[in-house]
C-alpha cells in the first residue's frame, strides 16, 4: 500500500503542488510553519475524509481562496484508485473515488490506510478519555467500515435523545420516544462496544510485548473501561445489560438532560507498571507509550488488511533518543514511510533504504 502522487490547490500555504512520491521513506526537511505537516494532512483526509489537526474545513483553504483541492493517486496491491477531496467555503466538502462522488465524506473508505505519529499524540496519554475515544473511533474505523457507520448512527440517535431530555417537556409524554431511542442506542452501542473491547485487546497484547522491547523493563498494559454491564461479553446479554441500564437512569437524564450511560462515556486505561500513566509517567515515558501504540496499532492493520497501512511521521525523531529511533526505523522496510523534520535525519539504518529527500521553503519544494 503506497500513496502514488499527491496534488494539491489552495490547500493551507500550498497554492499548486504536484508531487510524486517513493514508495519506500519520503524526508521533508525545512523550517517550521513552511508546510510538512500540510502534507502529512492531505494525505490523512485522502484516507479519513477529516483533518487530523482541525474539526474546521475552512481552516484547510489557504486564507485568500474560496475553495481547495486535494488529489492523490493511491496503490493498493494490484488496485489503483483516485481519491480527490474538494472543500469549499460555503458548502460541505465532496470527496470523488474514481471519479464517483460519495453521498457523504461519512461514506468514506477509500482502502487506503494511514498512522500519524506527531508531538500533539502525547494528548493520548494525558488528557481525558475523548482524546482516547477519538483515537479508537478512527483506528477501528481503518479497518472495519461499519464500525465507522455504526459511531454516525449511535452519535446521531444519541444527539436526539439528549435533546429529547431537554425539551422539559412532561415526561408521561415523551417517555414512550425515549424508549424508542434507547433500544436503538443499545443495538448500535453494543456493536461499538464489542468493537472496541476486540480492537484493545489486541492491541494490548502486541503494545505490551513492543514496549518491554523499547524499555526492557517497563510494563504497558491497555484496559477496555466502560459503563455498560460488560459480564459475559455476549452480545445480547450486553445489548439486554445497557437497556436496562438506560431505563434505570432515565429520571437523572431528565434532569441532567444528557444520556449517562453508553459508549460515548468509554475509555481506554493507560497503566505503566501497574499505574495510571496519565498522572505517573513522565513525558519521555509517555511518548515511548505513545510509539508503542502506534506502532502496535500499524501491525493490527496489517494483521486484518495484509497489507501494511501507510506510516505518517511529524517531526518525532528529535523527540526520540537513539535506541528509540532505531527500534522506529526497523519497520521502515515494510511500508511506505513519510517523515517531516526541521533537519537532515542521519541513521545508519537508512542510508540502506530506498528514499526521496524534499526541501520545503513556504509551500514550495525542491527535490
Amino acid at each position: 500500500m503506497n500513496v502514488e502522487s499527491i496534488k494539491l490547490i489552495n490547500f493551507r500555504n500550498y497554492n499548486n503542488l504536484s508531487l510524486d512520491l517513493n514508495k519506500k521513506i519520503n524526508i521533508f526537511v525545512g523550517k517550521n510553519a513552511q508546510g510538512k505537516t500540510n502534507l502529512l494532512e492531505s494525505i490523512y483526509m485522502c484516507a479519513t475524509g477529516r483533518s487530523f489537526r482541525t474539526n474546521r474545513d475552512r481552516e484547510i483553504i489557504n486564507l485568500n481562496k474560496k475553495e481547495a483541492y486535494i488529489g492523490s493517486k493511491i496503490n493498493i496491491g494490484r488496485t489503483e484508485k483516485i481519491i480527490e477531496v474538494k472543500l469549499e467555503k460555503d458548502r460541505p466538502k465532496r470527496i470523488k473515488i474514481n471519479q464517483i462522488e460519495l453521498k457523504n465524506f461519512k461514506e468514506l473508505y477509500s482502502g487506503l490506510s494511514v498512522v500519524v505519529f506527531s508531538p500533539d499524540d502525547l494528548k493520548l496519554v494525558k488528557d481525558g478519555p475523548v482524546e482516547r475515544r477519538n483515537f479508537l473511533d478512527m483506528s477501528i474505523s481503518q479497518i472495519r467500515p461499519i464500525y465507522k457507520y455504526n459511531i454516525n448512527k449511535y452519535n446521531k440517535v444519541l444527539f436526539q435523545r439528549n435533546n429529547l431530555l431537554k425539551s422539559n417537556k412532561v415526561k408521561s409524554n415523551i417517555i414512550n420516544l425515549i424508549e424508542i431511542f434507547d433500544i436503538q442506542l443499545a443495538k448500535i452501542g453494543t456493536e461499538i462496544i464489542i468493537s472496541r473491547f476486540q480492537f484493545i485487546e489486541k492491541l494490548s497484547k502486541i503494545a505490551k510485548e513492543t514496549h518491554r522491547k523499547l524499555t526492557l523493563e517497563e510494563e504497558l498494559i491497555l484496559n477496555y473501561n466502560t459503563n455498560v454491564n460488560f459480564s459475559g461479553k455476549n452480545k445480547k446479554i450486553i445489548e439486554k445489560n445497557f437497556l436496562e441500564q438506560l431505563k434505570f437512569n432515565v429520571d437523572k437524564d431528565l434532569i441532567t438532560g444528557i444520556t449517562s450511560i453508553g459508549p460515548h462515556r468509554d475509555n481506554m486505561e493507560i497503566e505503566i507498571n501497574g499505574a495510571d500513566a496519565r498522572i505517573f509517567a513522565s513525558q519521555g515515558q509517555q511518548r515511548t507509550i505513545v510509539l508503542s501504540i502506534k506502532l502496535s496499532e500499524v501491525e493490527i492493520i496489517r494483521m486484518e488488511k495484509g497489507v501494511y497501512p501507510v506510516l505518517l511521521l511529524d517531526d518525532v525523531f528529535s523527540e526520540l533518543d537513539m535506541d528509540r529511533r532505531k527500534y522506529l526505523t526497523k519497520s521502515f522496510n515494510d511500508m511506505q514511510t513519510i517523515i517531516t523534520s526541521t533537519d537532515i535525519i542521519n541513521l545508519d539504518e537508512l542510508k540502506e533504504i530506498e528514499k526521496s529527500i524534499f526541501y520545503i521553503d513556504n509551500g514550495k519544494i525542491l527535490k
